[in-house]
């Protein structure tokens, strides 16, 4: 039984979003602005938001910074916007999803679902993909087990979706993937029109991991190919 915080300043869209997930099984928690559900993730056990992103006394851009500050749980961002700079302003600053109002019910419980399995299972894969607690290359280290990312010694902060990115090109040095296929093997769904959806994670991963991100040591481009972490 998971918890899902629901935040929105419009009741209706709450009520209606809270209607079908709790149909589906999930405890719905509900806030109506971005300081109420900080103050609900600090009383309350909360495994995914779906977060509006136009709200009164803290927006959800700036909600999520915040809360991305100590929490890697999945972040659905919920906009009346659809142009992709929102989208990738979104991803930019710690979300793991992004849907546009209207948007179909039946739609978002299945992105939810997905972010879920993601969040719980961070990147269970075939055992041939993974068969060691800790994948290195140099200085970067994944463990499977405690699903921390390690460089040169320090412990990174990383999202679900990064981790499991990382994870998935640790698992194959030096073979390169396609923007499609890191999409497919990540997020688990058919790709369409994603490049700048996984682009804007690789960079957030570069910032991350990288002493220089435009010259990088592990996560090299292959440009017109794809993605691969360096066999260091």
């Amino acid at each position: 039984m998971y918890n899902i915080l629901v935040v929105d300043d419009d009741k209706e869209i709450v009520d209606s979003i809270e209607i079908y997930l709790k149909n589906e099984g999930f405890n719905i928690c509900k806030a109506y602005d971005g300081m109420k559900a900080l103050e609900i993730l600090v009383e309350k056990e909360i495994h995914l938001i779906l977060m509006d992103i136009m709200m009164p006394k803290l927006d959800g851009i700036k909600a999520t910074i915040k809360i991305r500050e100590e929490k890697n749980i999945p972040i659905i961002l919920v906009s009346a916007k659809s142009e992709d700079t929102d989208k990738i302003i979104g991803l930019n600053i710690g979300a793991d999803d992004y849907i546009t109002k209207p948007f179909n019910l039946l739609e978002l419980i299945a992105r939810v679902k997905s972010n879920l399995r993601r969040y719980v299972d961070l990147g269970n894969y075939k055992k041939e993909d993974i068969d060691k607690d800790v994948l290195k290359s140099g200085g970067l280290e994944l463990n499977t087990s405690t699903k921390e990312v390690i460089v040169d010694g320090e412990k990174i902060r990383v999202t679900p979706i990064e981790y499991k990115i990382l994870k998935l090109l640790l698992s194959n040095k030096g073979r390169v993937f396609s923007i499609d296929e890191i999409y497919e093997r990540v997020w688990k769904e058919e790709s369409f029109n994603v490049e700048n959806t996984v682009a804007v994670h690789i960079r957030r991963i570069r910032e991350k991991i990288e002493i220089n991100p435009k010259e990088p040591r592990y996560l090299k481009v292959v440009w017109g190919i794809g993605y691969k972490i360096q066999k260091i």
